[in-house]
């Protein structure tokens, strides 16, 4: 039985929002780095049973790749609480992968979603100081 959990447009909203820690796997069957990527993905699952190792094939469901811009395969994200802490592109090697989970697992979301707001303040008195 598999780790993972084929994310659809469906399922993808209910799974983000009921579980705290969702890793995600932007894929496709034609994508030879995918493939490469797929054992140590599931590994990781494996090691991992706390957290909730999700996939979504590009191909089956191109509207959640549109929606995250996804550009290119495999992309790795990491959502927690709701945020997306992690997004990059290429299959990363299993000890990059175990280094990303655990870097995940230690950020402070209060900090997290501080730093999202002043973001956010600092992008709208700029917008809003160009004379609009």
């Amino acid at each position: 039985m598999s780790a993972t959990v084929e994310l659809t447009k469906e399922n993808f909203d209910q799974t983000v929002t009921d579980n705290e820690f969702v890793l995600i796997d932007f894929w496709a069957e034609w994508c030879g780095p995918c493939k490469q990527f797929a054992p140590v993905y599931e590994k990781a699952a494996e090691d991992n049973p706390d957290l909730v190792f999700g996939k979504v094939d590009t191909e089956a469901q191109p509207e959640l790749a549109q929606a995250f811009g996804i550009q290119s395969i495999p992309t790795l994200m990491i959502v927690r609480d709701q945020v997306a802490v992690f997004a990059q592109p290429g299959a990363l090697p299993e000890a990059a992968l175990t280094d990303v989970i655990g870097q995940a697992r230690k950020l402070d979301m209060d900090q997290v979603r501080q730093q999202i707001a002043e973001q956010q303040a600092q992008q709208a008195q700029q917008q809003g100081g160009q004379g609009a």
